[in-house]
């Protein structure tokens, strides 16, 4: 491994780069083409994302639901709040929409108000037939607010299906074909004929409609990912291509830099499609990741070929000094940021492997373009001109490094006491830290259909589905009246529930039976009582047979029952508590030695994910903390310089943790793998910083004072520039329209700016402070290797034949 990493090792390496470098971009160009035939593969999600394992008890127990009755997440609805709707006009177009919408393959039925069904009593034998409740073909007003009446106050079967509770708003439901509800089919569908067919019903009648439900939901949710991927990477490059421009004041180098990182995110694109991996809402975030992480490896690289360039002006020798210098050292920091992406491999979470896999692919993947691709077109081209070098000499660079030097010489005590007035700040903001399991919270704010889900929670108190299964543990043990009555207990209770909605099973049919037993009179929606129990029932089983009504609220055994409810955004500790007085009553209301009741559903899943996340990113930094420490104790052989280099790193993640909990981001998915990437990230400047600190002690005859000062000059610039790089970059993020996107990126962006800091003052100052202990030679014995190499080293002359 010594040899490994030894300066013959990357002088061998800069010589093979520089002598074959045609073959070497032929072979890079080949290997894009290839990677850009993978594009075809690439999939769009069409379900939210699973944060949990798939052996986890709740994936089992929703596994198990979707076993018994299906895909529960094929409900669309379309709701309308305006009177003009029991109007004629208005009412015969909004019964041709339902007709319209029905007509398509895509549907399995409609529920609106002008195909309703009412149950009515059959003389010759024990059951109903269902009746239109609507049977004129000529519709006047008056008939109009007749029918109204009835509807509101004569069947409360439709409450909650077809009216709102307080009987402001009528919707339509549209039942999706379970089979296609996770498919392209179902965007086609969504896309092509609901909405054309939505805004000619608006353009005609003047009449507002709100659509929402979960497969509509996540079919715009997901476009909005789509789209904002492309925005996300012309932004990241504009950026990241200004500022390099700003600080290089070189076209070429820009140039040159931004082409490196379009072949990054190609290859990106490439693997994703490669693996068959589904674009969720995190690997989206990989390809303008490769842009903001491969840009510093431009600068890294830039920077060192100028400043050689402005020493001697030998092209070659200076291309060969820039691979076996700087290859090393950005081998390192891009391997201990591919590591803090890398832990997300070790969890049992798809989504969050998937992730791992793909972005520290990647990054070593730009490291070795960075590497190839900048010395080689570098080498075609003319030795650079002064005015390519002028920014080596900026004043205000050289002011701020020497403002760093001044602080860390005169100011130490300043910079501990500040340290740990934040430290103090940011453990009182981290007790402030909330959890959010919500599934809309990160949704665009100012989209149309988020404002659509806000209007179904006021009108119909919910949109996220919760289901109760109730396993009788025999068949037929669904219709017993001991069991229904026991559902309409649970029921009763799930009502008074604020966050819930009208809950609805198989209890709402018997009920509406005994109604149109007793000739549909409203008083009589009850549960049959004992005296009533078995002509009743039977009725009610003939019913269920006979129509589709809520059959699939109940098994083809009748072993199995549901209860759907729908939930209203909720915040994770009132979930909690709602969870946990369910489970109480639903262990009152049914002996667990006679039914066997879970709770499921896209809200719970979802709720129970994030914690599952969370408890995984605990899990994934400390690995990552544990792995980079490793590295170091490797890299310097000091257990002392591990706690030096770690301080200043996971203070910006604690100052960034306390930030959260004042300005009240919560943790969630998307905010989740800020302290992973930005450990990953923030660790490079470390190294750069102690590696050169160590060439310069062995340059210096140990003297510490010296070094740290000419590691500070030298490293200072870089870790300045490519600092500056990242933050912008990951503000791009900011622009984004999803909440949790939007805290990603400025949370990372300022630890990131803590980071440099800490870095720049904090590092330094410690190993100032503690020189004694640290920075003898018993100490910092010889490192496993150099990082970079020392100056008389690597310098042999090379040429490009």
């Amino acid at each position: 491994m010594d040899k490994l990493f030894s300066i013959g090792f990357w002088s061998t390496v800069a010589r093979f780069i520089l002598r074959n470098r045609t073959i070497i971009l032929i072979v890079i160009a080949v290997i894009t083409v290839f990677f850009a035939l993978q594009w075809k593969h690439m999939r769009f999600t069409y379900t939210e994302a699973n944060l949990l394992p798939d052996d986890h008890e709740i994936n089992l127990e929703y596994s198990k639901f979707l076993a018994q009755f299906g895909e529960e997440g094929n409900l669309i609805v379309l709701g309308v709040k305006d009177t003009a709707l029991f109007t004629p006009k208005v009412f015969n177009a909004w019964n041709k929409l339902s007709k319209d919408l029905s007509g398509s393959d895509e549907v399995e039925l409609t529920l609106s108000i002008g195909d309703l069904q009412k149950l009515e009593k059959r003389e010759d034998t024990e059951g109903f037939r269902l009746i239109p409740f609507i049977n004129d073909t000529l519709l006047t007003q008056n008939k109009l607010d007749r029918y109204q009446f009835e509807l509101f106050n004569n069947l409360p079967f439709y409450n909650g299906l077809i009216y709102s509770p307080n009987k402001q708003s009528i919707r339509t439901a549209i039942y999706l074909k379970k089979d296609i509800v996770n498919t392209a089919a179902r965007k086609d569908f969504i896309d092509l004929y609901l909405i054309p067919h939505i805004k000619k019903f608006e353009e005609e009648t003047g009449v507002e409609v709100h659509t929402s439900g979960m497969p509509y939901i996540r079919t715009l949710n997901s476009q909005n990912i789509i789209d904002e991927i492309g925005m996300f990477i012309g932004a990241a490059l504009l950026v990241t291509s200004l500022i390099f421009f700003f600080f290089f004041r070189s076209f070429r180098a820009t140039l040159i830099s931004m082409v490196t990182v379009i072949i990054g995110v190609m290859w990106a694109f490439g693997i994703l499609g490669l693996l068959h991996y589904e674009i969720t809402v995190l690997t989206a975030l990989i390809p303008p990741l490769i842009i903001v992480i491969g840009i510093p490896n431009c600068i890294f690289l830039i920077n060192k070929y100028q400043q050689e360039i402005k020493q001697h002006g030998n092209q070659a020798k200076s291309l060969q000094r820039v691979i076996s210098k700087i290859g090393n050292a950005t081998l390192m920091t891009n391997v201990t940021t591919a590591s803090g992406f890398a832990t997300f491999i070790l969890t049992n979470s798809k989504l969050l492997k998937e992730f791992g896999i793909v972005a520290s692919i990647n990054i070593i993947a730009i490291f070795l373009l960075s590497l190839l691709i900048i010395p080689i077109v570098y080498s075609y081209m003319a030795v650079p001109k002064y005015k390519h070098l002028k920014h080596l000499n900026k004043q205000w660079i050289s002011k701020f490094v020497n403002w760093m030097e001044r602080m860390v010489r005169e100011h130490r005590i300043a910079i501990y006491i500040s340290a740990i007035l934040l430290l103090c700040a940011s453990i009182i903001g981290i007790f402030n830290i909330k959890i959010s399991g919500s599934l809309i919270e990160d949704m665009p704010k100012s989209a149309d259909f988020y404002q659509d889900i806000k209007f179904f929670e006021t009108e119909y108190e919910g949109i996220m589905p919760l289901e109760i299964l109730i396993d009788t543990k025999r068949q037929k043990g669904v219709m017993k009246l001991a069991t229904l009555q026991r559902m309409d207990e649970l029921q009763e209770y799930l009502e008074e529930i604020p966050e819930l909605s009208k809950p609805i099973s198989i209890v709402d049919l018997v009920k509406y039976s005994k109604q149109a037993y007793y000739n549909n009179n409203p008083e009589y929606y009850q549960l049959p009582n004992s005296q009533e129990r078995t002509f009743l029932l039977s009725y009610a089983k003939n019913s269920a047979k006979n129509t589709n009504l809520l059959s699939s609220y109940v098994d083809s055994t009748g072993q199995y029952a549901r209860i759907t409810t729908f939930m209203k955004d909720t915040k994770t500790e009132r979930f909690d508590r709602i969870e946990e007085d369910i489970r109480a009553e639903v262990i009152k209301i049914f002996p667990p030695d006679r039914y066997e009741v879970s709770i499921t559903g896209k809200a719970l899943v979802f709720q129970k994910g994030t914690k599952y996340l969370v408890n995984n990113l605990a899990i994934s930094l400390s690995l990552a903390i544990f792995l980079i420490a490793l590295f170091m104790a490797w890299m310097f052989r000091s257990f002392r310089m591990i706690l030096v280099s770690l301080i200043p790193n996971l203070l910006p993640l604690l100052i960034t943790a306390g930030l959260m909990g004042f300005l009240g981001v919560p943790i969630k998915p998307s905010t989740i793998l800020v302290f992973s990437i930005a450990f990953g990230i923030s660790v490079d400047d470390t190294i750069h910083f102690l590696a050169k600190y160590r060439q310069e002690l062995i340059a210096n005859n140990w003297k510490i004072k010296k070094s740290v000062y000419a590691a500070l000059k030298e490293t200072g610039v870089s870790m300045f520039y490519t600092s500056i790089v990242l933050f912008f970059g990951f503000s791009v993020f900011t622009i984004s329209s999803f909440g949790g996107t939007v805290a990603l990126g400025a949370l990372v962006s300022a630890t990131l700016l803590f980071a440099m800091l800490a870095n720049l003052l904090l590092l330094p100052s410690l190993l100032l402070s503690l020189e004694r202990s640290i920075a003898n030679k018993e100490t910092l014995r010889q490192p496993s290797f150099k990082i970079i190499p020392d100056n008389e080293e690597g310098d042999e002359n090379s040429d490009f034949d």
